[in-house]
């Protein structure tokens, strides 16, 4: 037989098994992508119709327009202002700091070798915690009663300070434990990240950082930040999108009627739409939603391109 008869034999041979290997990748994966696609893909798409149907009523699956009207309703509604105010201070205040102190108690449980383990575990228990549990007790430590100004107020009129109602009282006080219980709720798990990729970074770096004599500062910004940019990173996108998705803090705080209290957050806004005082209104709730994921995909963009230049991989 000629050999570029059997040449091209065994090279078709080899291009069918690719493309065996090739479906057989694919087949593994379908599940996924069916399931992706029918609660995410679908309902993303259906928002985004919902958006525009003007006057759509969710009982009788009528209309009777189409066009920009909820968009322009929902941008100049004050309830949604409000909200995308608390929103994007939610986000400016906590990501930065949550990551920040994470990543210095971080260190500190990496210097402490022979009971890391035991302050990581410590640390991570707040994160288990059921989120109105911690909020209840968050409400005890800072809210006003008949018969006590809360520990925290205490602890101010001990130092000579007047109490303040951080619950009930002025806005800056109400974002301050709002603030205060978003970092308290989202640390633990940024320390568990940040401990398991300091424990990961070759120490072989750091003995010759210490033979050249390099100071711990020049080190930890040499080394030690480089070698974990990727996950600090990852924490700061998913705290980003976490923080723009809040709403069960703020409710865990002040309650249900989180616009009286002038505390309500983008979530929020919808899930009045939806089903609060306000409800019956699916298609500015659909608005409010594609608005919400046009900011988080916007800001995950500029992370990512941000990210490329100061990432090391």
């Amino acid at each position: 037989m000629d050999k570029r008869k059997m040449e091209g034999k065994h090279s078709g041979a080899g291009s069918w098994k690719t493309r065996f290997n090739s479906m057989k990748g694919w087949l593994y994966l379908l599940p996924a992508i069916l399931f992706l696609g029918f609660f995410m893909v679908y309902p993303l798409i259906d928002v985004f119709v919902y958006s525009f149907e003007e006057g759509y009523n969710s009982a009788s699956q009528t209309y009777f327009g189409t066009g920009t009207y909820n968009y322009s309703y929902v941008l100049h509604d004050p309830y949604f202002l409000q909200a995308l105010k608390n929103t994007f201070l939610l986000v400016i205040i906590t990501v930065p700091l949550s990551t920040g102190i994470a990543l210095l108690i971080s260190v500190g449980l990496d210097s402490i070798k022979p009971l890391r383990n035991l302050l990581q575990t410590i640390y991570f228990l707040p994160y288990v915690t059921n989120t109105l549990a911690v909020g209840l007790v968050f409400m005890i430590l800072f809210k006003k009663t008949a018969y006590s100004d809360g520990l925290v107020n205490l602890l101010i009129q001990w130092f000579g300070g007047e109490s303040v109602d951080f619950i009930d009282g002025p806005y800056w006080a109400k974002m301050f434990v709002l603030c205060l219980y978003t970092i308290w709720v989202v640390m633990p798990f940024k320390i568990l990240i940040l401990t398991s990729a300091l424990a990961s970074v070759n120490q072989d770096y750091y003995k010759a950082a210490r033979v050249d004599g390099t100071s711990k500062f020049r080190t930890f910004m040499r080394i030690t930040l480089p070698m974990i940019s990727p996950m600090i990173f990852y924490l700061v996108i998913t705290g980003f999108i976490g923080a723009f998705k809040a709403y069960s803090d703020a409710v865990a705080l002040f309650g249900t009627n989180l616009n009286a209290a002038g505390m309500n957050t983008i979530v929020g806004y919808v899930y009045d739409m939806l089903y609060g005082d306000s409800g019956g209104y699916p298609s500015y709730a659909s608005a409010a939603a594609i608005i919400l994921f046009a900011i988080v995909l916007t800001i995950t963009c500029v992370n990512l391109l941000i990210g490329r230049k100061n990432v090391h991989y």
